[in-house]
């Protein structure tokens, strides 16, 4: 396991600037330049993401913001990917694009159809939606190719049918297949990553969600309280990111908020410093952890594999949802967790963000950034070697950490959707009230 080295030489504003550098070009080369897709993840073979792609748009605006791209070289990527994902196949078919305006969660990275049999995702298309607004928002100069992008975001955002999505019911579901219709879950239980969603799907002017379904949703959201802490649970840290990196929850308030007396953006801070408290604690005695070593969130993992170390026996799972303080936990770090949060609690990420920075990817050389996630504890049962990395870099991490330093540092997204009518009405539609929202 290589040794952190601390970036003690450099400024937080120079170490934020490197790392957002060093997560940028997987935009850059994860991608099928004819149609716009970015790969989930860098393991040669794989899918495109829809979500990672959402959040690629975002990543060109931000990479045009710091000279990272020309803005000419944004509008080429942008609109290539708005013409693609316009253009693909919408229809019933099991190897379509999409259907009444959804995208399936992963989509061959050559010809763009449904790939692992996954599912017409509703919290993929907002996430990808999302990017979309974004860069219709950014886009807004009078040439033919910026008025374009700004025409095939508002066609691709209001063909969406989000009622259709209720499935008879009040809430969305999780999504939807060719074979079997319908997925089970739905978006009615427990604080999720779903605010953007719901705020889309109820700022729509064709297709909106009646506002029942989410406060139903937000009715179930339980607090609970760890280490003299109190939030509205959820145990990821991406729970707690996803919806934040498009919409500044500061200072506004559904019902909800109301009830508890916080809002979002507070919540996130609150479980931002739960995470650091429970590895400090470290009551599992895992490797590592403490207060330069915190985050559990989606990630990549050591198993599935139990193993006895130094006579306890421990359970290692592969890419699963890691939580704080309730688990599940394996001793896996993901380092892009918690420098996601950095707009929330800067005062304890930039320590660890220091104490990470040069944790390079030693499994792909020449390419730089934090490594995916990493577990101290493991034990290769074959070579006795303790510790595990990740060789491969994920989308859904690296474009998180890009936009939410942005947004520490300029509030780049936020100030984009703000000015974005969809989701100033979907907000209001859902009764947020407060701050920016009541100034408009």
């Amino acid at each position: 396991m290589k040794k952190i080295t601390k970036a003690s030489n450099i400024t937080d504003a120079e170490l934020l600037n490197n790392i957002l550098r060093e997560s940028f070009p997987y935009f850059l080369t994860e991608i099928n330049p004819k149609n716009g897709l970015i790969a989930d993840k860098n393991e040669p073979g794989s899918a495109s993401s829809i979500a990672v792609t959402g959040l690629g748009i975002g990543c060109y605006i931000v990479g045009i913001e710091n000279g990272l791209l020309s803005r000419k070289e944004g509008i080429t990527k942008v609109l290539t990917i708005l013409r693609f994902f316009y253009s693909g196949h919408q229809g019933k078919e099991t190897d379509a694009m999409g259907y009444k305006g959804f995208f399936y969660h992963f989509l061959d990275m050559k010809t763009g159809r449904r790939a692992l049999e996954s599912e017409l995702s509703t919290i993929d298309t907002a996430f990808f939606i999302a990017g979309v607004l974004a860069a219709a928002n950014y886009f807004t100069r009078t040439t033919k190719n910026e008025t374009e992008i700004r025409q095939l975001a508002e066609k691709l955002y209001t063909r969406i049918e989000w009622d259709w999505a209720l499935n008879g019911t009040n809430t969305i579901s999780h999504g939807w297949k060719p074979e079997s219709g319908f997925l089970k879950p739905h978006w009615d239980c427990e604080y999720s990553e779903a605010l953007v969603l719901y705020v889309l799907a109820l700022g729509s002017p064709t297709f909106p969600i009646p506002a029942k379904g989410y406060n139903e949703w937000t009715s179930t959201f339980e607090c609970k309280t760890a280490y003299d802490i109190e939030y509205i649970y959820a145990g990821p840290l991406f729970i707690h990111q996803l919806s934040h990196i498009w919409i500044d929850f500061r200072n506004i308030y559904d019902d909800a908020n109301r009830k508890y007396g916080f809002d979002y953006f507070e919540n996130s801070r609150r479980a931002t410093h739960v995470h650091k408290a429970y590895a400090v604690e470290n009551k599992n005695k895992f490797e590592g952890y403490g207060d330069d070593c915190w985050g559990l969130t989606a990630s990549d993992g050591p198993g599935p594999n139990t193993i006895v170390i130094d006579e306890t026996e421990r359970v290692f799972h592969n890419y699963i949802a890691r939580g704080a303080p309730f688990g599940p936990d394996d001793g896996t770090v993901a380092p892009w967790g918690s420098v996601a949060c950095l707009p929330f609690a800067p005062e304890i990420v930039l320590k660890i963000s220091r104490d990470t920075k040069h944790r390079l990817k030693e499994n792909s050389p020449g390419t730089e950034g934090l490594v995916a996630s990493f577990n101290p504890t493991y034990k290769d049962k074959s070579t006795g070697k303790m510790g595990w990395i990740s060789e491969w870099l994920f989308g859904l991490n690296q474009g998180p950490i890009i936009l939410m330093i942005e947004n520490y540092r300029s509030g780049l997204m936020w100030t984009l959707m703000k000015k974005c009518p969809y989701i100033r009405n979907g907000l209001t539609n859902a009764e947020f009230k407060g701050s920016w929202l009541d100034d408009i």
